[in-house]
């Protein structure tokens, strides 16, 4: 496959991404603020046109469709409380305009050479502006997933497009909690990845000492113990800042748990449910991470322990770029692309381990470091 043909597959599957997650709703869910935190979803999703129309035509000398939107569409200019006031294009507007924009941005990807995608053009050499597009319209479908827990419409999961069914594998544990990393340099970012941002580059060593990590993210289950313990009245768990905002936000456990007689259960998209014990904690600020971290008697990591245990392959002495190794990612190494709105099991996928033996270090959730 050419560079242009694979660029235009990664532009086809983020769109089809970013209609699914959307195709559910009614067009009155789409217009409506659901969260102060959070846009309209109708905005991401011309805005997302907007940013490809800058980016992938009139930054390339192609000839925009939308220039009279820009100020609509400006992240800066508009924060996202008062977006609804402003007058917005409706659900099909928009995705007209998206429409509008990547048959032009398509089109003229086809007509660039070889030796153009390999040149000195900083935005052309490698596709970087491709990949560059590619991942903020990722970072919409993350932030469009955010206001649709936000926004609790029950239905929805069962609902959304390329849902898997609950039976998806679940892999055991091998008993091994946690890990030593071994001391010495390492090295953190990249000078070679094409798709990478400014700030993971450019590659350079890091020592650390050796440090022991968990084999995988903390589930509910291991969560649950800092719940019922009385983690969150207590304050010698948190930092004054983290304690000030617990008081604050009144919280006593994770966003989104609720008590289900003796245990717990979580809301997700709208819908009631036992908690999965074995999944990855999700909706936890960095304040909560690091007074569970503590409460154990422990500490987050930084980053770039995080970044080592995930990427350091030590008997070669060099970096990987995905945990497991070079190899792409497969559905058997990496939960990705949101295909079931969820996190899969934190043993889930053994294939995807990296060479410390640390799991689920791609995919599923963000982690918090110290740092």
């Amino acid at each position: 496959m050419s560079l242009n043909d694979d660029l235009a597959c990664q532009l086809a599957t983020a769109r089809a991404r970013t209609l699914a997650l959307l195709e559910p709703l009614a067009e009155p869910d789409l217009l409506v603020q659901h969260d102060p935190l959070m846009s309209p979803l109708v905005w991401d999703l011309a805005h997302v046109g907007n940013y490809e129309d800058l980016w992938l035509l009139r930054a390339l000398s192609v000839p925009g469709v939308g220039e009279r939107y820009d100020d609509l569409y400006d992240a800066f200019r508009h924060p996202r409380r008062t977006r609804t006031a402003l007058p917005l294009l409706g659900p099909e507007d928009a995705r007209d305009y998206l429409r509008d924009v990547r048959e032009r941005a398509v089109d003229h990807l086809a007509t660039l050479t070889p030796d153009l995608l390999a040149g000195p053009d900083r935005l052309l050499a490698d596709g970087f502006v491709y990949s560059m597009v590619v991942q903020h319209e990722h970072q919409h479908d993350e932030t469009i997933l955010a206001t649709l827990q936000l926004m609790g419409a029950p239905g929805y999961r069962a609902a959304a497009i390329g849902v898997a069914d609950a039976s998806r594998g679940r892999g055991s544990s091998s008993g091994v909690t946690e890990v030593l990393v071994d001391g010495g340099p390492f090295v953190m970012g990249t000078s070679d990845h094409p798709a990478a941002y400014d700030n993971e580059r450019p590659a350079h060593v890091v020592d650390v000492p050796p440090f022991w990590i968990d084999t995988t993210p903390v589930t509910n289950e291991a969560y649950v113990s800092f719940v019922d313990g009385g983690g969150y009245r207590d304050p010698r768990w948190w930092t004054a800042e983290g304690w000030a905002w617990r008081q604050e936000a009144r919280l006593e456990h994770p966003q989104f748990w609720c008590r289900d007689g003796n245990g717990w259960a979580r809301d997700r998209f709208g819908t009631v449910e036992p908690l999965p014990p074995h999944e990855p904690v999700q909706h936890v600020c960095w304040y909560e991470a690091d007074a569970f971290a503590r409460f154990l008697g422990r500490r987050l990591p930084t980053e770039a322990e995080w970044e080592k245990a995930a990427s350091w392959e030590p008997v070669a002495q060099r970096k990987r770029r995905y945990p497991w190794g070079d190899d792409e990612p497969s559905p058997e190494r990496a939960n990705l692309g949101q295909r079931h709105l969820g996190p899969a099991d934190a043993h889930a996928l053994p294939d995807g381990r990296s060479a410390y033996g640390c799991l689920a270090m791609l995919g599923d959730v963000w982690e918090w470091t110290s740092s």
